[in-house]
């Protein structure tokens, strides 16, 4: 139950990342112009604050989209190395073999 939770709590910051990046960047810009009086940039840093959490782009991570591990990411696949593994070993990933020796 905890795995999916996670997935689902990364893809709701993605959504978030990506229905704030326009407002975010436009007030970095804001903030980070020299050419504009204090008062303004400080206005935009205040608005940049209040903005949620989890629209910032740092606040995402890569995750296992099958068992939500953050840890020994492929970012090909997509997966885990421990989901790799086991999908590997099933047959259920072409063109991948369990190789022993």
């Amino acid at each position: 139950m905890a795995k999916k939770a996670m997935i689902e709590r990364e893809k709701k910051r993605e959504r978030l990342v990506a229905r704030y990046a326009a407002k975010r960047t436009e007030l970095k810009e804001i903030a980070n112009d020299e050419s504009k009086p204090m008062e303004e940039r400080f206005k935009a840093r205040l608005k940049l604050a209040k903005l949620p959490r989890n629209s910032s782009p740092t606040r995402l991570h890569n995750r296992c989209q099958l068992t939500g591990r953050p840890h020994a990411y492929y970012r090909k696949l997509k997966i885990s190395r421990i989901a790799l593994r086991d999908l590997g070993s099933n047959g259920k990933l072409p063109g991948v073999v369990k190789s022993s020796w």
